[in-house]
Protein backbone atom coordinates (compact mmCIF):
# COMPACT_ATOMS: atom_id res chain seq x y z
CA UNK A 1 0.00 0.00 0.00
CA UNK A 2 1.54 3.67 -1.07
CA UNK A 3 0.06 6.49 1.04
CA UNK A 4 0.42 10.02 -0.32
CA UNK A 5 1.04 13.14 1.73
CA UNK A 6 2.05 16.84 1.58
CA UNK A 7 -0.53 17.92 -0.54
CA UNK A 8 -1.89 21.72 0.06
CA UNK A 9 -2.92 24.64 -1.00
CA UNK A 10 0.08 26.79 -2.50
CA UNK A 11 -0.12 30.08 -4.02
CA UNK A 12 1.18 30.24 -7.93
CA UNK A 13 5.11 29.87 -8.17
CA UNK A 14 5.17 28.78 -4.71
CA UNK A 15 6.89 25.06 -3.96
CA UNK A 16 5.38 21.41 -2.35
CA UNK A 17 7.19 18.48 -1.58
CA UNK A 18 4.97 15.38 -2.03
CA UNK A 19 5.66 12.46 0.19
CA UNK A 20 5.07 8.97 -0.75
CA UNK A 21 5.45 6.02 2.06
CA UNK A 22 5.82 2.02 1.57
CA UNK A 23 3.54 0.48 3.93
CA UNK A 24 3.49 -3.58 3.60
CA UNK A 25 6.65 -4.15 1.96
CA UNK A 26 10.04 -2.57 0.77
CA UNK A 27 10.14 0.14 -1.94
CA UNK A 28 13.60 -1.04 -3.28
CA UNK A 29 13.21 -3.09 -6.19
CA UNK A 30 10.23 -1.18 -7.55
CA UNK A 31 10.37 1.63 -9.89
CA UNK A 32 7.67 4.40 -8.67
CA UNK A 33 6.41 7.18 -9.78
CA UNK A 34 4.10 10.31 -9.40
CA UNK A 35 0.31 10.41 -11.09
CA UNK A 36 -2.15 13.48 -11.12
CA UNK A 37 -5.97 14.06 -11.86
CA UNK A 38 -7.39 17.53 -12.62
CA UNK A 39 -10.92 18.05 -12.56
CA UNK A 40 -12.45 16.61 -15.20
CA UNK A 41 -9.14 15.22 -16.95
CA UNK A 42 -7.78 12.03 -17.45
CA UNK A 43 -5.10 10.63 -15.09
CA UNK A 44 -1.67 11.49 -15.80
CA UNK A 45 1.90 10.42 -14.89
CA UNK A 46 3.89 12.98 -13.72
CA UNK A 47 7.18 11.48 -12.90
CA UNK A 48 8.81 7.86 -12.32
CA UNK A 49 11.92 7.14 -10.45
CA UNK A 50 13.93 3.46 -11.14
CA UNK A 51 14.10 1.40 -8.52
CA UNK A 52 18.20 0.85 -8.85
CA UNK A 53 20.01 3.15 -10.89
CA UNK A 54 18.08 6.54 -10.38
CA UNK A 55 17.11 6.73 -13.73
CA UNK A 56 13.90 9.81 -13.87
CA UNK A 57 11.38 10.29 -15.76
CA UNK A 58 9.47 13.85 -16.19
CA UNK A 59 5.70 15.05 -18.15
CA UNK A 60 6.75 17.65 -20.50
CA UNK A 61 4.82 20.07 -18.50
CA UNK A 62 7.06 19.53 -15.32
CA UNK A 63 10.42 19.24 -16.66
CA UNK A 64 12.64 21.76 -14.98
CA UNK A 65 10.33 22.26 -12.16
CA UNK A 66 9.33 19.26 -10.73
CA UNK A 67 12.01 16.63 -9.01
CA UNK A 68 11.45 13.22 -8.19
CA UNK A 69 13.76 11.42 -5.36
CA UNK A 70 13.88 8.56 -2.68
CA UNK A 71 15.09 7.73 0.11
CA UNK A 72 15.17 3.67 0.67
CA UNK A 73 16.30 3.68 3.82
CA UNK A 74 12.58 5.78 4.84
CA UNK A 75 11.02 3.63 2.04
CA UNK A 76 9.68 6.74 0.73
CA UNK A 77 9.66 8.52 -2.65
CA UNK A 78 9.44 12.35 -2.70
CA UNK A 79 8.38 15.07 -5.69
CA UNK A 80 9.22 18.25 -5.38
CA UNK A 81 7.28 20.64 -6.98
CA UNK A 82 8.45 23.86 -7.67
CA UNK A 83 7.36 26.74 -9.32
CA UNK A 84 3.88 25.97 -9.32
CA UNK A 85 1.22 26.71 -11.94
CA UNK A 86 -2.95 26.73 -11.41
CA UNK A 87 -2.45 24.02 -14.12
CA UNK A 88 -0.85 21.45 -12.00
CA UNK A 89 -3.90 21.87 -9.39
CA UNK A 90 -4.92 18.14 -9.23
CA UNK A 91 -5.09 14.83 -6.69
CA UNK A 92 -1.49 13.59 -6.91
CA UNK A 93 -1.16 9.60 -6.76
CA UNK A 94 1.95 7.80 -6.19
CA UNK A 95 2.25 4.08 -7.37
CA UNK A 96 4.60 1.72 -9.39
CA UNK A 97 5.55 2.51 -13.03
CA UNK A 98 7.09 1.83 -16.28
CA UNK A 99 8.38 5.37 -17.83
CA UNK A 100 5.24 7.33 -17.06
CA UNK A 101 2.76 4.71 -17.10
CA UNK A 102 1.19 3.14 -14.26
CA UNK A 103 1.75 -0.76 -13.58
CA UNK A 104 0.12 -1.19 -9.82
CA UNK A 105 -3.11 -2.62 -9.72
CA UNK A 106 -5.48 0.16 -7.37
CA UNK A 107 -4.69 3.41 -6.47
CA UNK A 108 -4.78 5.22 -2.99
CA UNK A 109 -6.31 7.85 -1.82
CA UNK A 110 -4.25 10.47 -3.20
CA UNK A 111 -2.99 13.83 -2.00
CA UNK A 112 -4.74 17.25 -2.89
CA UNK A 113 -2.61 19.68 -4.67
CA UNK A 114 -4.46 23.26 -4.90
CA UNK A 115 -2.54 26.17 -6.73
CA UNK A 116 -4.34 29.33 -6.48
CA UNK A 117 -4.05 32.62 -5.43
Amino acid sequence: QFVESGGGLVQPGGSLRLSCAASGFTLDYYAVGWFRQAPGKEREGVSCISSSDGITYYADSVKGRFTISRDNAKNTVYLQMNSLTPEDTAVYYCGTCYGLGYTGDYWGQGTQVTVSS
